[in-house]
């Protein structure tokens, strides 16, 4: 294959919401741009996007394609994403290394929920856009609505560069106002007939083409100028605004196509070559020091890790972009991240599963290698001259939802820890922990959907039978009110002894909070937890009665009971405990006894100083179509919701609320059905806060009925 130059480099992420129809223009770009001699499609289930055995099993991407095509000198680098929030991540990765997001819109539906849930990570990432209104084929194809919308949401940047004549049954024609050209194009696809403009859509034409002009001039001063002088621009000073205007954001071009017959994708992949920019037109990436890669083929090299995937009869496929320096087969580079040294034995360029050796890769290009050793998603190789140089990581969402998991065969579970660790390694927003408070391994993703994969993969690639479970809710325990209590451990079996007797106060733990008076503090310690909130540990002994020597297995036995809360086992917090009496025996008095004493009396006094359940409340963002926002308040409300307020965003509504945790379980699949899948949601941790008395009971009697069945 060619080794192209910078300069003749596109690279695109083909973005937006499910169903708009990304991988099926992917595969038509690959057939126009020379790599497939067949077009396939993703209800035959051959396309090259969607060749994993989940894709073609749920025919959906869910996970993003490197591809490639060549046009006219240039080589194109395609990211297909996909379009469902569970797999953001992907999205945001191929966003990350693409220098244009291609914003698929499906022309029946407009501007949906998966096109502004892409939008605000293309926002982010301040990437430059364009549009293509797909599906014009379709008998609900309506390109005005779906150009209103646009306009709506991203205001007059979106601006039309062609327009369909006959959108629907029968779609076959575009007016293409930066050519002045009607492009008719055969039925089954291929290289249009180009006519003159009808003298019925001459008007129209104009004036779109004299928007697409004023867009154009306003991208630089000296063009703007050209316009106020001439009323125009030349074509050649158009074609400049446009690049520039791309280039810079100041315009979002919107094309027309019909990727599944393969209509107007041809014409598309000229827009790319002339008017994207190369990657030596964009914003150049940084470092995390905010040093700008100059693309410089003399520069040792940087290569950034954008994506791992796994391929059968392959092994490990780490897919890269080149910032510095050209990275040559056989190289030796060192991982930034870990200082590992690393080979890049095979270099390659990717279109699916199929791949095509290259020999070298220069700066802005994207390629793949095999078998790396110690290098993941997010890490940078290196030549020796830049050790230590790192390109900015990705910025992956936090998770919004989450399950406990168990392998089915106890002898699995080792192996279970194992084949997650390499999972999140491929997949960075799939998080896993085996949490010691809530006695459970937790699978954390972006949605039921994200789990659901990732249950296929563990029991049909890696053959782990597995089962979700309700996660436990990480409840907090405290107290209201002052409580004392005296506990004596005394013990004798022969031989020495065990004796130790702790007086002690309980009080609730305030910031700012003045020391209790009724025992002088002598000694003071302050602990902030682990799991939140502070233990405040204060020796008020006076006379020896308990030397100082027993006071930390005290603390100890305390810092235990602490650990497996009084009323549910969970973590207990923001506690004044007071020791301010007890006793020794010269022989029989020892650590343990008093850790024992000091936990027991620790209990007691617990019980009796009002003591209360606290839940996690989340901090909770849905975003949903204006007219199911009434089912989708009813529902949050029957989830002990606080609605926080509510904002309109073109077509949709955005719901702040909070919510408790516990009432969280499979709300992505909820929202989904009450939605038809139109809506998201977002969800952070806020605070703790009491729970009410009736939920407390019912905590209270589900801990003792456990406690009974583990006697």
């Amino acid at each position: 294959m060619k080794v192209y130059q910078t300069k003749e480099l596109r690279n695109i992420a083909l973005v937006g919401g499910a169903k708009a129809g990304k991988t099926t223009i992917a595969e038509a770009m690959l057939f126009e741009g020379g790599v497939i001699k067949r077009r396939g499609s993703v209800d035959d289930k051959n396309s090259v996007s969607d060749y994993r055995e989940i894709e073609l099993d749920r025919q959906a991407s869910v996970s993003s394609t490197v591809l490639y095509a060549e046009h006219s000198g240039h080589k194109i680098n395609i990211i297909d994403a996909p379009g469902f929030d569970d797999f953001i991540g992907e999205v945001i990765a191929a966003l990350k290394v693409s220098d244009t997001a291609v914003m698929v819109i499906n022309s029946q539906n407009g501007v949906e929920v998966g096109t502004e849930i892409t939008w605000r990570q293309i926002s982010r990432l301040e990437k430059p856009v364009v549009f293509i209104m797909n599906q014009l084929e379709h008998e609900k194809a309506n390109f005005d609505e779906s150009l209103r919308q646009l306009k709506t949401q991203f205001g007059d940047k979106a601006i039309a560069a062609q327009y369909p004549v006959n959108a629907g049954l029968g779609f076959d024609s575009v007016v293409d106002v930066l050519k002045m050209k009607l492009y008719k194009f055969p039925k089954d696809g291929g290289n249009p007939e180009v006519f003159d403009i009808p003298e019925n859509e001459k008007d129209k034409a104009e004036e779109y083409r004299n928007a697409i002009i004023e867009a154009a001039a306003e991208s630089e001063e000296a063009l703007m100028e050209a316009f106020f002088e001439n009323g125009t621009l030349s074509d050649e000073e158009l074609s400049k605004g446009i690049r520039q205007g791309i280039a810079t954001r100041t315009m979002f071009p919107i094309m027309c196509a019909s990727g599944k017959h393969n209509q107007g994708v041809s014409r598309f992949l000229e827009f790319v070559t002339e008017n994207l920019p190369s990657p030596l037109e964009v914003v150049p990436e940084k470092d995390i020091n905010g040093n700008e890669f100059k693309l410089d083929e003399k520069s040792d090299p940087v290569a950034f890790i954008f994506k791992t995937a796994v391929e059968q009869h392959l092994g490990e496929l780490s897919f890269f972009r080149v910032y510095e320096g050209i990275i040559q087969e056989s190289a030796d580079l060192v991982n930034s991240d870990t200082d590992s040294k690393e080979r890049l034995s095979q270099l390659f360029v990717v279109a699916g599963k199929n791949r095509q050796k290259v020999d070298r890769v220069v700066p802005g290009d994207i390629a793949a290698t095999i078998k790396l050793k110690d290098t993941n998603t997010n890490d940078t190789l290196t030549g020796s001259k830049n050790q230590g140089v790192q390109v900015s990581p990705i910025i992956f969402p936090d998770p919004k939802h989450r399950t406990a998991i168990k392998a089915k065969n106890t002898g699995d579970e080792e192996k279970l820890g194992t084949v997650l660790r390499e999972m999140n390694n491929i997949d960075p927003t799939l998080l896993y922990e085996q949490s010691k408070e809530l006695r459970q391994m937790l699978l954390s993703g972006q949605g039921e959907m994200h789990l659901n994969v990732a249950k296929w993969a563990l029991e049909n690639i890696h053959k782990v039978e597995i089962e979700f479970i309700p996660p436990r809710i990480p409840y907090r325990e405290t107290i209201t009110k002052p409580s004392k209590a005296t506990y004596r451990h005394k013990k004798q079996s022969g031989g020495a002894g065990q004796f130790g007797e702790v007086y002690m106060m309980i009080e609730p733990y305030l910031e700012g909070k003045p020391d209790q008076k009724e025992f002088p503090v002598r000694k003071q310690e302050v602990h902030d937890l682990n799991w939140g909130g502070k233990l405040v540990f204060n020796n008020c002994i006076v006379g020896g009665a308990i030397d100082a020597r027993f006071m930390p297995a005290i603390l100890k036995g305390i810092m235990e009971k602490m650990e497996e809360g009084p009323l549910t086992g969970s973590y207990a917090r923001d506690i004044i405990v007071n020791i301010y009496d007890g006793k020794m025996h010269p022989v029989d008095s020892n650590e343990i006894s008093f850790k024992l004493a000091g936990r027991h009396a620790f209990k007691d006094a617990f019980k009796n100083a009002g003591p209360k359940i606290m839940e996690p409340i989340y901090d909770v963002e849905v975003m949903v179509p204006e007219e199911k926002m009434g089912d989708v308040m009813t529902d949050l409300q029957g989830r002990r919701a606080i609605i926080m307020g509510m904002e309109s965003e073109g077509n949709y509504q955005r719901i702040r609320a909070k919510v408790p945790l516990a009432e969280m379980n499979r709300y992505s699949t909820s929202l989904s059905s009450i939605t038809s899948g139109r809506a998201t949601y977002g969800m952070k941790f806020a605070e703790y806060q009491q729970v009410p008395m009736d939920i407390q009971e019912q905590l209270l009697r589900a801990y003792e009925e456990e406690q009974k069945e583990d006697e």
